[in-house]
């Protein structure tokens, strides 16, 4: 029983030494130059207790992800307005674009890393993987391959829907959230401008609801 407590306390520890690494290395360097390799180094364990711990890049950088973002998820379900339900949808939407920016922007390059590691089909990556015997299932995934995504997704369209029943709100919620993962984006990240994000998030989401209805 001791022994059995004494192992999962190191997993525990590992795993919070391998997401900490992982989240200072992200805000040094760009998110293709954050390998499994790099990561393990920094938290001072093995790559193989990375990918086992993780299964993959994208399983990496989707659980500290997740970590960072549960909070916010908690606020939209159960939190007060205008975040949390009771308030009217278009305001809901323009608070979570505003949650969204500045959690991205506290987090700098990991919602970017995120994107690039479900699309990354470099080749050394693949190998690094191989050798681990994980191979990343999602490497030719799409952004919706991840569940902060989805979630964010989801939220994102039904207040359209909400606000606007006639629009296509699916795809209008891909392109408001799509565009987070973006170059531009990034650099502006890096920059600190996560207020100029949340105010052309913004513009961009009134512009969506005041739009003429489709013929």
């Amino acid at each position: 029983m001791a022994e059995g407590r004494r192992e999962r306390a190191d997993a525990a520890r590992n795993r919070q030494a391998i997401l900490r690494a992982t989240e200072e290395l992200l805000a040094r360097y760009r998110p293709e130059q954050v390998s499994m390799e790099r990561v393990a180094a920094a938290a001072g364990v093995g790559k193989g207790t990375v990918f086992h711990r993780f299964g993959s890049r994208l399983g990496l950088m989707v659980a500290l992800m997740q970590e960072r973002a549960y909070a916010l998820n908690e606020a939209v379900t159960n939190g007060p307005p205008p975040l949390g339900p009771g308030a009217p949808p278009e305001e809901r939407l323009m608070a979570f674009l505003d949650a969204i920016a500045e959690l991205v922007g506290r987090n700098k390059g990991l919602l970017a890393a995120l994107g690039h590691a479900a699309t990354a089909s470099r080749p050394e990556w693949k190998e690094q993987e191989a050798q681990a015997g994980q191979a990343d299932d999602c490497a030719q995934g799409s952004p919706d391959d991840h569940p902060v995504y989805r979630f964010w997704h989801g939220h994102t369209s039904a207040l359209i829907a909400e606000r606007r029943p006639e629009l296509d709100a699916e795809l209008l919620a891909h392109i408001l959230l799509c565009s987070l993962q973006s170059e531009p984006v990034l650099r502006l990240l890096e920059r600190g401008e996560s207020a100029r994000l949340a105010a052309s998030l913004r513009v961009m989401a009134a512009a969506m609801l005041a739009a003429p209805a489709p013929s």
